[in-house]
């Protein structure tokens, strides 16, 4: 079933809704009452000021209305709906929803890109907080701080009979601490800051800047299936041109291997199983987990047509060296992450396909079916040390789907009684 959602259904259900009768609308906007049901049986496309008009006798906000407002609206509801599986939600009646309700379907998924923007910033800051040398430095000044300003206010209190010298050193030593907390907090708070620009993390390494160019297109273009070379030539800084050129040409290579229209086809009759491409195909398994995770976004803003699915890369040392994040999944950066993560897990295995299904801690978090592998990079020669790389597709679970528990990294992760602690809880 088609997602588009056409105006002249909207304008009829909207009708119904005010309980007005055909008639009475097609006169109040000077029109006949033959082509107002034309309109609302589709056949007939409005806009200008007929639109307008229709829009002011209906008491809704034109853009609510216009065909494009569905297309706007559907993906991030049905993001929405991905990411709490246990909402029980009627994903068939979605478009339902837009028609019959623009209004709160507009508001739904306005709230959906505003909690991935302060999840996107809250993970920001766990990462600093957890992994950041300098957070670590400032903070551990400023509790050290309270603490001195707390134990010579303490001596002040209990000694009330000091001698009028050492009262004056006291107080000396207040003043000096109260000076120094408020400069750490201050550095504290800066610290914190250079992380939030324009409402969203900071990005500083190369890396970082390559994918988020890379996120502003989907992860996709479209001459990487024609098999085109991406120069990137407006992309200012070389390291991160550089970056964006070694991704499109592997990206290329991939897309020779498993041409788009054969490989989507064949990735919907196999429920995009990735063991099973593989083999039909004849390619290795992270091949196809890089092509699955690149597959094209929708082209009218709709959600696509292919389940959701994120990507994750790491080096033999456990450092992420690429991913595409997807919706409440992302490793971090600096620091280590959980070692429960199937892709680290891949690395103590190359060559063995991982396939778990975990999630993050908290009720409502996210289950991801996890596909992972680990294999040599380059060439392998007698007495070389291989290059291994692990790669992990990461996509949400299906409803009843039992999950394991992972961590976004020990600092973080408030999980009692696990194994694999490596530091305490800050939590």
């Amino acid at each position: 079933m088609s997602d588009r959602i056409i105006t002249g259904t909207r304008v009829r259900n909207r009708r119904i809704d005010l309980g007005l009768r055909q008639v009475n609308v097609a006169k109040a906007t000077g029109i006949s009452g033959s082509y107002l049901n034309l309109i609302e049986h589709n056949r007939r496309r409005i806009g200008g000021k007929l639109l307008r008009d229709l829009a002011r006798v209906l008491e809704i906000d034109v853009a609510l209305l216009g065909d494009e407002v569905g297309d706007a609206i559907l993906g991030p509801l049905k993001e929405a709906a991905a990411a709490f599986p246990g909402a029980s939600v009627e994903d068939l009646r979605t478009k339902d929803l837009v028609e019959r309700f623009p209004g709160w379907a507009a508001l739904i998924a306005a709230q959906r890109r505003r909690i991935t923007q302060l999840e996107d910033r809250a993970e920001a800051l766990s990462n600093r907080l957890a992994h950041d040398s300098q957070i670590a430095n400032a903070l551990h000044d400023v509790i050290s701080t309270a603490t001195a300003i707390r134990s010579t206010a303490s001596i002040l209190v209990e000694s009330p009979d000091l001698d009028p010298d050492w009262l004056s050193r006291f107080h000396t030593n207040i003043d000096t601490d109260s000076t120094r907390l408020a400069q750490s907090s201050q550095a504290l708070l800066g610290f914190l800051d250079m992380e939030m620009e324009a409402g969203g993390a900071h990005v500083d390494s190369a890396m970082e800047q390559a994918e988020a160019t890379l996120a502003q297109s989907g992860f996709y273009f479209a001459g990487i299936d024609a098999g085109e070379a991406m120069l990137f030539d407006d992309v200012k800084d070389a390291a991160v041109r550089t970056i964006l050129q070694d991704w499109a040409k592997g990206a290329v290579q991939d897309a020779t291997r498993l041409p788009l229209d054969a490989f989507r086809q064949a990735a919907r009759a196999v429920a995009y199983d990735p063991a099973r491409l593989a083999a039909r195909f004849g390619v290795p398994l992270d091949m196809v987990l890089r092509r699955l995770a690149h597959l094209p976004p929708s082209s009218n803003g709709a959600a696509p047509d292919h389940p959701l699915m994120g990507l994750a890369v790491c080096d033999s040392a456990g450092v992420v060296t690429f991913q595409k994040p997807v919706l409440d999944f992302r490793l971090p950066r600096s620091g280590a992450a959980c070692p429960l993560w199937p892709l680290y897990q891949a690395l103590t295995q190359p060559g063995r396909a991982i396939r778990r299904v975990v999630r993050l801690p908290g009720a409502a978090r996210t289950p991801f079916e996890c596909f992972a592998i680990a294999g040599p990079v380059g060439d392998v020669a007698f007495g070389a040390e291989p290059r291994i790389k692990a790669t992990m597709l990461v996509r949400p679970a299906r409803t009843g789907d039992v999950a394991d528990v992972v961590g976004p990294g020990c600092r973080v992760c408030d999980v009692e009684n696990c194994a694999s602690r490596r530091h305490p809880s800050l939590l």
